[in-house]
């Protein structure tokens, strides 16, 4: 290969990379729904909403390339097609940008947003100051959006001159675990973090974080805090803090929760309040913790053919609440079949919050046909895993033999029969070398009377 070849070869390697690069740093475009209230309903019913189609699209940089260029589809109104800029990058992570051709896109929707003070008493210091009105006059907007699998879940506030369709990011809170399991007294992070636009007005006046806890209509606050007095609300929940450093210098927002117990299983809110803003995410916590298994007896006794045992097995110590429990027999040949649930009993809740449920298995030693024996297993399906508890059956006086004994008792009936058979030849063939000099005997005998 000649030095020029190598040059070409070389330069032509460099551009793929750095198309390779760019591509997969390049931002989303992303599908969205406009969705607001409809105007003039009123009388006390709940207002409705109209759905229109929109598009985002996302730059790091307002002056990346010209709006002007971008021609917007013909089913989308060209009024709601959007040019985001989001320095912080955070629109543009991998899981919004699906491979072209995708059917599965992230989800997203964008609402109209109206920037107020907060009621809350650990948000008002926020708003304690006067701010200019100029600021807060502008076309703002919230922006929900879930990524691919679920792997991230971002909220945004944006604002953009008024009649503008190019939107800053103002606020962005996100959160990179949509869903958690934790094991029964593990500590569990919730991720949550969350990003200013600093030349904003309102991102210099201070933060607050909330943490709410919802499942099944049960709500609680689990932790809220004010960044502008560095105080925590009095509300607090025992066990569940945050890193303070982090929180001030990153912006890390997670929850701790230094063990994880079964009421900790719901839906947790992490909200960020800025001065008139207000950004929040959903994360979703389920505590799983898979069942002990327990058999009695421990030992079965020896059974006897039309006899009938009991067992008993008890699954205990689980969480969530779902629960599969069935038997199976392995017997001496090495085949398994399954032998039912047998009689299930209904859920029983501990202290902690775990759950127990028990099974017991009548054998009928003679409808079950079980033959000499085996191992009587306890299955137990459970989200956390499937586990398993074993006890040995043997029965004595079985009525059907198995093929190994029919051919052990063949091969000891011939045995026998050969050991008779040869036997017997031995006193045939004695008697028969033996009876000459008796005769001679008895001869002489009868001589001996005779005379």
């Amino acid at each position: 290969m000649t030095y020029r070849s190598k040059s070409i070869y070389k330069l032509s390697l460099v551009a793929v990379i750095c198309f390779i690069k760019a591509s997969s740093s390049s931002c989303p475009v992303l599908e969205c729904w406009f969705v607001q209230e409809k105007a003039g309903r009123g009388g006390g019913l709940a207002a409705a909403t109209s759905q229109e189609k929109s598009l985002l699209h996302i730059r790091t940089d307002a002056y990346s390339h010209s709006a002007e260029s971008q021609q917007a589809p013909s089913d989308i109104n060209p009024d709601r097609v959007y040019f985001i800029t989001d320095p912080a990058a955070t629109l543009c992570h991998r899981s919004l940008n699906p491979p072209r051709g995708s059917v599965n896109k992230p989800h997203c929707e964008i609402n109209p947003f109206l920037p107020q003070p907060s009621t809350l008493k650990w948000v008002a210091p926020l708003t304690d100051s006067a701010l200019s009105p100029i600021y807060l006059q502008a076309d703002w907007f919230s922006t929900s959006i879930q990524g691919l699998n679920k792997q991230l879940a971002i909220s945004t506030i944006t604002r953009a001159p008024t009649a503008a369709q190019e939107p800053n990011v103002i606020l962005s809170v996100t959160s990179k675990t949509v869903s958690v399991q934790s094991r029964l007294g593990e500590p569990v992070l919730l991720d949550c973090g969350f990003w200013a636009y600093p030349p904003s007005p309102l991102s210099g006046s201070g933060f607050a974080v909330e943490w709410r806890y919802q499942f099944r209509g049960d709500g609680r606050l689990v932790l809220a805090y004010d960044g502008k007095t560095d105080r925590l609300a009095d509300t607090q929940e025992e066990g569940a803090t945050l890193d303070f450093e982090g929180l001030h210098r990153k912006g890390n927002a997670s929850l701790i929760l230094q063990e994880a117990k079964v009421r900790h299983s719901g839906m947790y809110i992490c909200t960020v309040y800025l001065p008139y803003l207000v950004a929040q995410v959903a994360v979703e916590l389920e505590v799983v913790e898979p069942p002990s298994l327990s058999i009695y007896p421990s030992a079965l006794p020896l059974a006897v053919h039309g006899q009938t045992l009991t067992v008993q097995c008890e699954a205990s110590g689980f969480a969530p609440l779902s629960l599969e429990l069935s038997w199976e027999f392995k017997g001496t040949d090495g085949k398994s079949r399954p032998l039912g649930s047998g009689s299930v009993t209904g859920h029983r809740q501990a202290w902690d919050g775990t759950y127990s449920q028990s099974t017991r298995l009548e054998l009928d030693t003679t409808k079950l046909d079980l033959g000499r024996g085996g191992e009587v297993t306890c299955v137990a399906v459970h989200l956390g895993g499937t586990r398993r508890a074993s006890v040995t059956l043997n029965v004595i006086g079985f009525s059907t033999p198995s093929i190994e004994d029919s051919m052990a008792m063949v091969g000891v009936a011939l045995v026998l029969y050969g050991l008779i058979k040869f036997v017997s030849w031995t006193f045939t063939s004695s008697g028969s070398d033996e009876a000459g000099p008796q005769e001679k005997v008895m001869l002489h005998f009868k001589i001996l009377q005779s005379s």
